[in-house]
């Protein structure tokens, strides 16, 4: 047994390449936790991943020919201020979204 409640459970959202503010959890609403990022980026130029609270951009990595390729780990560790939490992915990577996210 792990002594972890329920609503402490972390919940993670799979997102594609090419989306465009895909929203995490079901509705996603105000205070929702973004804990991590994982990024797996297949080609550089396109890797470009942002997030957005509400309606916040806050860009996380740019597709550009230095951006390293494979798996990225990136902490964010934040909580929703103006709406839920949102990421859009360009063509050249995909993302995994962990956190807790309204339903």
């Amino acid at each position: 047994m792990s002594g972890v409640n329920d609503p402490y459970r972390y919940q993670y959202e799979t997102v594609a390449a090419s989306q465009t503010a895909q929203v995490l959890g079901g509705t996603g609403a105000v205070g929702d936790y973004l804990h991590r990022l994982i990024i797996n980026g297949v080609t550089a130029a396109t890797s470009s991943v942002t997030i957005l609270d509400g309606s916040t951009s806050i860009v996380i990595q740019t597709g550009a020919a230095g951006v390293p390729i494979g798996v990225l780990s990136v902490e964010v560790n934040a909580v929703s201020a103006s709406g839920a939490w949102k990421v859009t992915t360009g063509a050249g990577c995909t993302v995994i979204a962990i956190g807790v996210f309204s339903a």
